[in-house]
């Protein structure tokens, strides 16, 4: 598929709360829903630059954000008739320096797809810890001059 990265905008700010709530109540089943609100959006992501993955026809597939000062890949959300389709590898792709630059995020182990996806896509895990949302393990893609 053809996707098309690009910076968020604020009229996105409504769909991208939507795939946030929707995505995270799909996924992580073991947390209560509750907890989870369109509101979350703007604050889990305040002060992070946010990539929009577009499909073909101009929907929106899925986001994400990282928070550049640590390099730190904060959220990657793909709606799911989008998943395993390319979307996520093209965000990955549009961040500065990949694949040169190191990144890391923290991936919930309750969450395998999203494990097996970064796993794939070259990230080990360096280290373990444990959120509100569950246990989860931090993830590193070294820069190829480490490897």
């Amino acid at each position: 598929m053809d996707w098309k990265i690009r910076p968020s905008r604020p009229e996105d700010a409504m769909a991208l709360a939507e795939i946030y709530l929707s995505v995270r109540q799909q996924t992580f089943t073991w947390v209560d829903p509750g907890k989870f609100h369109r509101e979350d959006f703007a604050a889990h992501t305040n002060g992070e630059v946010v990539s929009v993955c577009e499909a073909p026809d101009g929907k929106i597939a899925g986001f994400l954000s990282i928070w550049e000062a640590d390099d730190f890949i904060h959220m990657l959300y793909i709606l799911p008739e989008f998943q395993g389709k390319g979307a996520g590898s093209a965000l990955l792709r549009s961040l500065p320096g990949w694949p040169l630059h190191a990144y890391r995020l923290k991936c919930l182990v309750n969450n395998r797809l999203a494990k097996a996806f970064y796993l794939a896509h070259g990230f080990h895990v360096i280290g373990r810890g444990t959120s509100s949302e569950g246990d989860y393990e931090e993830l590193s893609f070294p820069s190829a001059t480490a490897r």
